[in-house]
């Protein structure tokens, strides 16, 4: 069995990029998902598009878009990708109530695309509650996790618990 290591830190401790260019180059797409949760009638305002500050699901989705190609400027030691494709979903959930986030980004390439569609579910979750604050303060982001990922040396991943 392998001992598993962090690959960011060196065996000083300190924090490294990692070197990624020997790594051969395929598909990669990782999928990520999170909730707003909000009271009733933030929902119903936000579907019925009476939001004042305008369409919320439709400027939330363009943010995460935008985020997920910021990535290496957000997260420290993420590498610069040339994302071929992100898509940002967000559907009503009646159960929350609120709103489930999902994102999936590809490339082909040699480094991952976690960290992108995680940062496009996060970004589109805050900027859900940015454009319905003024309704509903006490809204919960959460369950922000990576649902799979496929692509690379370490294989395909899916969250154990399912989407």
């Amino acid at each position: 069995m392998s001992e598993e290591k962090l690959t960011h830190i060196a065996a000083s401790g300190e924090a490294h990029m990692v070197d990624v260019s020997d790594k051969a180059e395929t598909v990669r797409t990782a999928t990520a998902e999170g909730v707003v949760r909000m009271k009733r009638t933030t929902l119903d305002i936000i579907l019925a598009g009476d939001a004042k500050k305008g369409d919320v699901i439709g400027t939330a989705r363009l943010a995460g878009i935008m985020a997920a190609k910021q990535t290496a400027s957000l997260i420290p030691l993420c590498h610069p990708l040339m994302l071929t494709k992100v898509v940002v979903d967000i559907t009503p959930d009646e159960t929350l109530p609120g709103l489930r986030v999902e994102a999936t980004a590809k490339l082909t390439g040699k480094t991952g695309v976690e960290m992108e569609a995680l940062t496009a579910v996060s970004v589109a979750c805050l900027t859900i509650y940015d454009m319905a604050k003024a309704v509903d303060k006490a809204m919960e982001i959460g369950t922000i996790r990576l649902l799979e990922k496929t692509g690379g040396k370490s294989g395909d991943f899916r969250h154990p618990e399912g989407r």
